[in-house]
């Protein structure tokens, strides 16, 4: 996905996540700020790997995203510390710039084959 795909949806608050919950298998869906950066959005968890939908992520990534009314299925995946530093480290900073908090664990998730700016302009 285009970074431009992704940036048309920067200035909105919040985006409905959907995981399939590890244990009893039924969606769970949360509305969580995000930030958008190299064409993934990305969550930051507050409670780190104790979250209840990150623990969902673990289990099974596929995941969905809504954005007012656009709905995208996508994959989640946790960042590690080490590996992913200067990605979490960007993402932490556009957080810092959006909400002022930009403190936990970070996901990204990347949309499955949909061009999101067409989908946003198209409404």
């Amino acid at each position: 996905m285009q970074p431009s795909d992704t940036d048309v949806f920067q200035r909105d608050r919040v985006l409905y996540l959907t995981t399939v919950g590890r244990k009893s298998g039924q969606p769970r869906e949360i509305e969580i700020w995000f930030v958008t950066y190299q064409g993934r959005f990305y969550l930051l968890a507050e409670h780190g790997h104790n979250a209840q939908w990150v623990r969902n992520i673990q289990a099974n990534p596929e995941v969905s995203i809504r954005i007012k009314q656009h709905q995208f299925p996508a994959r989640g995946r946790i960042l590690d510390a080490e590996h992913d530093r200067q990605e979490w480290d960007a993402v932490a900073h556009l957080a810092r710039r959006k909400y002022g908090w930009g403190e936990g664990l970070a996901v990204a998730i990347e949309v499955h084959g949909a061009d999101l700016a067409a989908s946003k302009l198209g409404s």
